[in-house]
């Protein structure tokens, strides 16, 4: 056989290969479209590769019951879930806001399908940079009396990282229980033994999808990027801020960075508190549902109506997304969009698309510095298709804009760790906060505005006179969002 035979050979071989897994990618998996046509293209320029590829970042993990809960836990949660959507359906809730009430479709959806529960006796503290939040966080944890619960998609070697563990140490030596999840993909750069000092005093840490092979792992596209911490069960903060100094505004590229957190105080505390456990015992493979104070009795810390939602690719519907669309639908009057990445999806294009066409004020502030170039070059695309409806977009330039929030006519909020991209909807398990209070949503509506006053407005006109080399970039960018 020659030489050219065999090439050829090879070839109606390897076309033969890529085409079995074209084809159980289309009729196996039945994935979303635009993430089918998306590894399709991946398939057809880098035949066999691809599928390798597909392996380490394509796997459907909805198929996979990943998450175990506990026979009695669970039937605790539905006799919860139950007793609340009776309230509803029976009009027995008398909300303290009385705007909440608008959102009771919302409430009840994000009860029926995420099981979040509805409380209204919170308090929020809002953070908007990291020297404010971390100190507020270690001086919480000072105070920890039984124990302290973190997770954490970035955790860096550096100052405000080696304080943090410092103290979660002093704390451990003290009898504290300090439990500690954290991303290794997120947290690729923490050096070996970084945690050993907080082991040796007693604390335990875990890595959520860690790799079982060096420099492999079929499960590094789907990663923790919560960051929420408990403490005693009482004290929770949930947001954007991770854990390193570029949080702390110390980074020379970006400089200031602005982020949102929350720090709660209720019964919302106790949703968060279930939340690490999943993922704790997911893990860990350790335990912790029978540990007496995880669940201490909740103190009447306020007024504020909140639901935690949390999502991830092992749920087969999307629900942070599904209640930002929710939110979106009810607006009436105005939608603020704070996010680092604006890659929606059809569902949630459309419904941005339908709110402007209806006069509602629609603004987004992304950063006028990107981070990850594909992905800002996504978002322009994207952008392009809200401003010809009369969408205000804006580029933050007082550093890096990090924050997650929505606020809706003023009278409701979401603030979490989920961005407005098909990542966070899809890929990564988030945990988002959902506040009906007007008090709340007034604060993010005051910040959303200070935000503006230091972003530059992006108009169609200077879309539209972008160089070729823009556009050309978008458009590839734009094919791959879906795997983005």
């Amino acid at each position: 056989m020659s030489f050219q035979s065999l090439q050829q050979n090879l070839y109606y071989i390897l076309l033969a290969i890529n085409l079995m897994l074209a084809i159980s990618v289309i009729f196996l998996e039945r994935r979303n479209i635009g993430a089918t046509w998306a590894w399709l293209m991946v398939f057809l320029f880098l035949p066999v590769i691809g599928f390798v590829l597909y392996l380490v970042f394509g796997q459907n993990l909805s198929r996979m019951k990943i998450y175990k809960v506990r026979k009695e836990s669970k039937e605790r949660i539905d006799r919860l879930i139950q007793r609340q959507r009776n309230d509803f359906k029976e009009r027995r809730l008398v909300y303290n806001d009385p705007a909440a009430a608008e959102y009771e479709d919302l409430i009840y959806m994000n009860l029926s399908s995420a099981m979040a529960l509805y409380s209204q006796d919170n308090s929020v503290d809002l953070y908007t940079d990291g020297p404010s939040k971390f100190e507020a966080l270690l001086r919480d944890l000072e105070q920890a009396k039984e124990h302290i619960h973190l997770v954490y998609y970035i955790v860096n070697n550096d100052g405000i990282g080696r304080k943090l563990l410092e103290c979660l140490t002093r704390k451990a030596l003290e009898g504290v229980k300090v439990r500690f999840l954290y991303d290794p993909v997120g947290s690729h750069r923490l050096p070996a033994g970084f945690f050993s000092p907080l082991e040796r005093a007693g604390g335990e840490t875990s890595a959520f999808f860690p790799s079982r092979i060096p420099y492999l792992n079929f499960r590094v596209n789907y990663r923790n990027h919560r960051k929420l911490v408990i403490v005693d069960g009482r004290i929770g903060y949930i947001g954007g801020f991770n854990v390193g100094d570029e949080y702390m505004g110390l980074d020379r590229r970006f400089g200031y960075w602005r982020d949102t957190h929350l720090r709660i105080m209720g019964s919302a505390v106790q949703q968060m508190q279930a939340r690490f456990i999943l993922d704790w015992r997911l893990a860990s493979k350790r335990e912790l549902e029978e540990v007496a104070g995880l669940f201490p009795p909740p103190e009447n810390n306020g007024r504020i109506g909140m639901q935690i939602v949390a999502s991830g690719p092992d749920q087969a519907q999307e629900q942070i997304r599904n209640a930002y669309i929710r939110m979106i639908h009810h607006a009436k009057e105005s939608v603020w969009i704070e996010t680092p990445y604006f890659i929606p999806d059809e569902s949630l294009l459309n419904a941005l698309q339908m709110a402007a066409l209806s006069g509602v004020d629609v603004r987004i502030i992304i950063p006028g510095i990107p981070d990850h170039q594909m992905v800002y070059w996504a978002t322009h695309s994207y952008l392009g298709d809200l401003l010809p409806l009369g969408v205000k977009c804006y580029l933050y330039q007082n550093g890096f804009l990090h924050a997650k929030s929505m606020v809706v006519d003023g009278k409701a909020a979401t603030v979490g760790t989920a961005n407005f991209d098909i990542r966070s909807f899809k890929l990564n398990f988030e945990v988002n906060a959902i506040l009906y209070d007007q008090s709340v949503a007034r604060q993010l509506q005051a910040i959303f505005q200070k935000d503006m006053a230091h972003s530059q407005i992006w108009t169609l006109d200077d879309y539209m006179k972008r160089p070729r080399s823009h556009k050309f970039r978008e458009s590839v960018t734009r094919l791959l969002s879906p795997i983005l």
